[in-house]
């Protein structure tokens, strides 16, 4: 036995024979509190005997007929594995026809030619002993009928009549087992085997059944060609008669195996450990199950309780022990002992009597750090008896914790199922009992969750490029985060390309093989996130570069493994154009219900053809398949064949079942219909149920046709029901629907808020309270209350005027609310109304009440007039809105000088009755500002201002009036000047524009230093002016000539008058210097008597006439 331990070794290795220790063996464990026992062991050697030599005679054997090679293995420990060979160490074929026996034979159903051989051998197996044993070879020779025949004639004369059967077909016979009948008995829990090999020509096809019930699902398997049921995991309910048929073209045969499941002993309670305290009480209960059912004894430190020492507190009651006020001495250990034909079960339990203060076995100040929003476990093992209570505190000074916020386990530890931030902080768990308490700290510290927030992306790169995933991380600073990278779910190649950086990888040189899926994660101590991303590596661009394009539709949709609710879609990938496909989209039509729309059914990924798809019942079902890559989706597939899935009863209920009455005396049932393939089949209906809530009432149910709406007449007003709408259709009900709760219609409230109350917070705010009515006189959804409130007056004009009522809503079952936007120093009345889904209950009495005074709004107007050397005249009239009694009104007024600079500020406070008032012994022509507002007995209003001049003296007449100013500061008069002086400019380039164009009667340089202007020469072709012809129209006039054309010069003309040259009219000229008549084609008038000159004036005297 080794040192310190209870393991006995037992080693043959060195010698000595393993039958030697063949035996029972039972280990013992004692201490002064007891003695537990262990299980019999036995110890057998395992065994690998060798065949007994037999003489095997060859087997002949005619064509058709049946055949068994027995095996008969030498028994071993433990039993050896069956396996015939030939020489050749190959396994021989197994088959229908011939296959192998539970008991290792080798069974022919019907022999054929080629099973002729001489070297049938079977193999013995000892796994234990690792060895091998082989049977002598057995030889089989088949005769045909052929063969018979010829070997008949040759020994025959001709006139003999000889010839032999041809190979004839026989009906099944079974070869094993024998008989009708036989019994098999099996031990729960083990694994059921039942053979039947059956003999026959064709080869027997074998069946089973269970006589009077079903064989048990997902525990049932066929081996051996069926010729074999396997059950695994029998129970007692597996007991029954199980036939097995064979059958062929000519026939059947059966046979019954009568199974019955016998149980060793199996525990239903194995007794448990007890630590009880002086005086308390206990028991110990062993209860155990088998066939037959087993025996339950007890013995007391391994000796049975019948002939152990006394004990006043224990009494034993066949299956249970009980105990009464233990004390010391009544610590041991029991074992119970549960037997039958089959086997027996032993259980220790320990009966510990302590008396000890309570002690926590978890490690002071221990610190728990965990994840935000996650689980956190606080330990606090303990240890005691009495079996202490166990109390958590959170703080130094905390309260205990209690609630659904907390989970509070048997063995002490606390549980904070989402622990946030502030469930940080210091822990306290107290453990009690009568003899004492102890209590410990923990710390618990709440981290900040790690979290990914730059994923790295899916990338289509080039062969030989350069790529690069980003895995951008955020953490709790206390916590330190460790960045691996992955490939495929596995390590990264151990290669220079690969480049690891603090938050992405980069892959040099990228070659096909890096090809594949990567996946950064993020390890701290306390979580870890991951992030994955494909690459895809893609052939160099040739030249011209790649075109990627949207992929072709799939095509060859093919509908296999066709079952009542799925079937298998498969189809071919069109070309993906340079662009790889990322998934596959499936879409269905629906050609019985809605024939030409196109839905959504699944999609799978790129690299998947081929799709397992669920189906509704009473669906024709026809399959599309769009494919998809980065490039976009490609044009859908041809449709698929068409399915039709048979009818079945619906799988499932209206949605939103709602019960809402439209009137006082009746409730509207509505739902959402089922579609048309949720039906499951043909004649869709629903059973509309109703019942009162809380009334012993049974249901009412109606069918109706498939419609979404169902009134039940004369219901109480506003009760509540319980309704289901169940779908059924010609092949039965949908499952049982849940129930919702409705209501019957609602009618207006009964009964008016009361108790209104009114506080007055301030001039524009008041607080109104109300009790609520009672929910009963509500009649229907209680949806609040409404406040209609109005004023009456003004308290300072004592004038009415329209009513205009304001109405507040207060939504839910509130009793208060505030009145905000009030009138100062007004009357007012309010009522409130209780609202419900039909409208507005009676008002209550109407309350009065009075806002106080508040500050005035500003004078209506002020008017300064009258302005002298020294006084000015104010007028002013009254608040629009006094919001009080006004006490007086305030004027304030100050000096302004030319530089806009502010003098002294003057003070005047004036009576409220006054409206006008006379400023004296003021500065003369002096501006001077006022600000003018009113009071009332609470403050000052806002203030109006206004500006006026005084006259600079007597003389002057009349001031302008009080709002005159210095028209040269207004702005209006500055931006008119602006005006002005631009439109002159505008003219004066207009002139210029003009006087240019076409260069009209240029005037040469020489003449402008001519001694005698008037003397200019003439053409004595033409009798023009030299130099003053124009190139283009040859107009003979210059601008500033005053030689008319007889050379003379008539003293009375004026300098500028042109009119002789004129063509046989008075001509007139424009500014510019041209002639009126010559641009515009008509005759201008003589200038009127009276004028100056007949001259047109120059464009400088014209400008400055203007000006």
């Amino acid at each position: 036995m080794k040192p310190n331990s209870g393991t006995l070794v037992i080693n043959i290795m060195n010698g000595g024979k393993a039958e030697a220790y063949e035996g029972v063996y039972q280990c013992t464990a004692r201490n002064e509190r007891g003695a537990a026992i262990s299980n019999n062991i036995v110890i057998r050697p395992s065994r690998s005997p060798l065949w007994t030599k037999e003489k095997l005679e060859p087997n002949h054997v005619r064509e058709g007929d049946s055949l068994v090679l027995h095996c008969r293995p030498p028994v071993g420990l433990p039993p050896p594995i069956i396996f015939w060979m030939d020489n050749a160490f190959q396994r021989l074929p197994q088959s229908e026809r011939v296959s192998q026996g539970l008991n290792g034979d080798l069974y022919f159903s019907n022999v054929q030619p080629e099973d002729s051989r001489e070297d049938y051998i079977c193999y013995a197996r000892f796994n234990h002993t690792q060895t091998i044993q082989q049977k002598q070879p057995i030889s089989v020779k088949v005769f045909s009928m052929d063969s018979l025949n010829d070997t008949i004639a040759a020994n025959l004369s001709d006139t003999d009549i000889y010839g032999a059967k041809p190979v004839t077909e026989r009906q099944p016979v079974l070869l094993t087992p024998t008989g009708s009948t036989s019994t098999k008995v099996e031990l729960r829990g083990n694994v059921l085997l039942l053979e039947c090999i059956a003999a026959g020509l064709p080869t027997p096809v074998i069946r089973w059944i269970k006589e009077g019930g079903e064989l048990p699902a997902n525990r049932t398997f066929f081996e051996n060609f069926k010729k074999t049921l396997k059950i695994i995991d029998v129970s007692e309910a597996d007991s029954g008669n199980y036939k097995c048929i064979a059958r062929n073209t000519l026939g059947s045969a059966h046979h019954v195996i009568s199974v019955t499941v016998k149980a060793a002993p199996y525990w239903i309670t194995a007794p448990r450990n007890l630590v009880l305290s002086p005086g308390e009480d206990g028991t110990l209960i062993c209860r155990a199950n088998g066939n037959p059912k087993p025996s339950i004894s007890w013995l007391a430190n391994g000796v049975p309780i019948a002939i152990a020492p006394e004990d006043p507190s224990r009494k034993v009651d066949g299956d249970t022990i009980i105990f009464s006020h233990v004390q010391e001495r009544s610590s041991a250990v029991y074992q119970c002992n549960a037997s039958n034909e089959y086997g027996y079960l032993l259980s220790n339990a320990f009966v510990n009597v302590l008396a000890e203060p309570p002690r926590i076995l978890t490690p002071a100040n221990k610190l728990y750090q965990v994840i935000a929003d996650s689980p956190a476990l606080l330990d606090c093992a303990y240890f005691g008896s009495p079996k202490p209570e166990i109390e958590w505190f959170k703080g130094v000074k905390g309260s205990i914790l209690r609630g659904n916020e907390y989970v509070f386990h048997d063995n002490g530890t606390l549980e904070i199922p989402v622990a946030q931030k502030n469930s940080a902080g210091t822990y306290t768990c107290v453990a009690r009992n009568e003899l004492g308490k102890i209590q410990n700290e923990v710390q618990l510290e709440i981290k900040d969750p790690t979290m990914i927030i730059k994923q790295p992306e899916y990338k289509v790169i080039q062969r030989y490029g350069q790529v690069s995933f980003e895995c951008i991380i955020k953490h709790d600073s206390t916590l330190l985060p460790t960045v691996t990278w992955l490939k495929d779910n596995d390590e990264l190649p151990d290669d220079d390309r690969f480049l690891v950086g603090k938050d992405n990888l980069t892959i040099m040189n990228v070659t096909d093989k890096d090809d594949g899926t990567y996946t950064c994660i993020v390890n701290t101590t306390l979580d870890s996130v991951s992030a994955s991303a494909v690459l895809t590596v893609v052939a160099a661009p040739p030249t011209p570069a790649i075109i990627y394009a949207r992929p072709n539709p799939p095509f060859d949709l093919e509908l296999t493994g066709q079952l009542e609710r799925s079937i298998d879609l498969s189809w071919i990938p069109g070309d993906e154009n340079n662009s790889p496909i990322t998934n596959f989209v499936i879409e269905y039509e629906d050609a019985l219900h809605e024939p030409g729309v196109w839905h959504y059914q699944t999609e799978v990924p790129g690299t998947q053809t081929t799709v397992q798809l669920k189906l509704s019942p009473y669906v024709n079902y026809s399959f599309r398949v769009i494919a998809v890559n980065k490039i976009g989706r490609s044009q859908p597939s041809e449709p698929s064949e068409q399915y039709l899935t048979k009818s079945a009863s619906p799988d499932e209920n209206p949605a939103n079942v709602q019960g809402i009455g439209s009137e006082p005396d009746n409730l509207v049932i509505t739902w959402e219909p089922l579609k048309g393939f949720q039906s499951n089949g043909p004649g869709l209906q629903y059973k509309v149920s109703w019942r009162q809530k809380d009334v012993d009432d049974e249901w009412t149910s109606v069918i109706v046709a498939n419609v979404s709406k169902y009134i039940v007449s004369g219901t109480p007003t506003f009760v509540p029901y319980e309704i289901k709408v169940q779908a059924l259709n010609d092949l039965g009900y949908a499952p049982e629907p849940s129930e919702v709760i409705g209501h019957s219609g609602e009618d207006l409230p009964m009964v008016a808020p009361g108790n209104v109350q009114v506080h007055v917070i301030n001039s524009t705010l008041a607080k109104v309270h109300w009790d609520p009515v009672p929910l009963k006189t509500v009649r229907g959804h209680l949806q609040g209350y409404k406040v209609y409130y109005w004023k009456v007056q003004s308290l300072s004009r004592r004038s009415r005027r329209h009513v205009e009522k304001k109405i507040l809503t207060f939504r839910g079952n509130k009793t208060f609310g505030m009145l905000p936007g009030l009138e100062p120093y007004s009357s007012y009345k309010l009522n409130v109304r209780v609202v419900n889904g039909k409208g507005e209950g009676p008002a209550s009495p109407d309350k009065v009440f009075k806002t106080p005074e508040g500050v005035p709004s500003s004078p209506s107007f002020l008017k300064i007039t009258n302005p002298t050397l020294d006084s000015l005249t104010l007028e002013w009239g009254s608040p629009t809105h006094p919001n009080g009694v006004l006490t007086s009104y305030t004027l304030k007024f100050q000096p302004i000088n030319n530089t806009h600079e502010l003098g002294p500020l003057v003070e005047i406070r004036i009576p409220a009755n006054e409206s006008s008032l006379i400023l004296k012994n003021l500065n003369y022509s002096t501006r001077y500002k006022f600000y003018f507002n009113a009071q009332t007995s609470v403050g000052s209003g806002s203030q109006i201002t206004e500006e006026a001049v005084t006259i600079m003296d007597e003389g002057a007449g009349k001031a302008m009036a009080s709002r005159q100013v210095d028209i040269a500061t207004q702005g209006w008069f500055i931006g008119l000047m602006c005006a002005v002086a631009l439109l002159i400019l505008i003219l004066l380039i207009v002139c210029f524009i003009r006087r240019n164009k076409g260069g009209k009667y240029p005037v040469k340089e020489k003449e402008d230093a001519h001694a005698d202007p008037e003397i200019q020469p003439m053409k004595e072709d033409d009798g023009t002016f030299g130099e003053y012809s124009d190139a283009e129209d040859h107009k003979p006039l210059k601008k500033g000539s005053r030689t008319p054309s007889d050379r003379t010069v008539k003293k009375e003309d004026s300098d500028d008058s042109l009119v002789d040259y004129g063509e046989g009219v008075n001509g007139q000229f424009n500014e510019d210097g041209s002639f009126i008549g010559q641009y515009s084609g008509k005759k201008e008038k003589e200038p009127a008597e009276g004028n100056e000159s007949s001259e047109a004036p120059s464009p400088v005297n014209a400008m400055n006439s203007f000006v």
